[in-house]
């Protein structure tokens, strides 16, 4: 007789029904926190990712510069544009998970951002802001840290004004990382 254990299998459904348990709990867990000091300023920088305007912005800084800025600006412009269309022309059309909901009696209303008409996974917010940060920094390696921190804070931007659960914002993370590693490998096939 072995005094081996059988390994336990891992059911698909229920690891699936588990996550979203997960999930769910997690967005519980910030909408009901206070957090005053934070929720305007989070509200604004949730606004300000919108259509991707915050890097945008940079990319127009970086541009102006010149040189390895320029170069940089433009790797993380067109991983915006790969992110961005996988999220919001594939994911958001293949997985259709709704929003959260935002019950009349929330806690903090004052946090919320308006609520988008599309579907909530992924991020398509977080999937941008990563993308750009992961397409400039190794262009632009004193980019990478503040640009990896203004990405982070974007996704967590999106739980905390209510509009996309944390499963939404991984999505979008690993969406917008790939995105980037596209983008970087075409473009250093061109450059050979």
């Amino acid at each position: 007789m072995s005094d081996r254990r059988p390994t336990p299998r891992i059911r698909t459904p229920h690891l699936v029904r588990d996550l979203a348990t997960l999930d769910q709990a997690l967005y519980e867990a910030v909408t009901v926190t206070r957090t005053p000091t934070l929720d305007t300023a989070l509200r604004r920088l949730s606004a300000a990712a919108d259509h991707s305007k915050l890097s945008f912005a940079v990319a127009g800084l970086l541009a102006v510069r010149g040189g390895r800025s320029r170069r940089a600006a433009a790797l993380g412009v067109a991983a915006i544009g790969v992110a961005s269309a996988t999220a919001n022309l594939l994911g958001k059309q293949l997985v259709r998970r709704p929003r959260p909901h935002r019950s009349a009696d929330s806690p903090f209303p004052g946090r919320h951002v308006p609520m988008p008409d599309s579907a909530s996974f992924p991020s398509g917010h977080t999937a941008s802001a990563v993308a750009f940060a992961a397409a400039v920094g190794p262009a632009l390696p004193a980019a990478a840290v503040p640009l990896g921190l203004l990405a982070c804070a974007v996704g967590y931007s999106r739980v905390h004004t209510g509009v996309h659960y944390p499963g939404d914002v991984v999505a979008g993370a690993l969406l917008g990382t790939g995105s980037a590693a596209l983008v970087m490998a075409v473009a250093s096939r061109r450059d050979r």
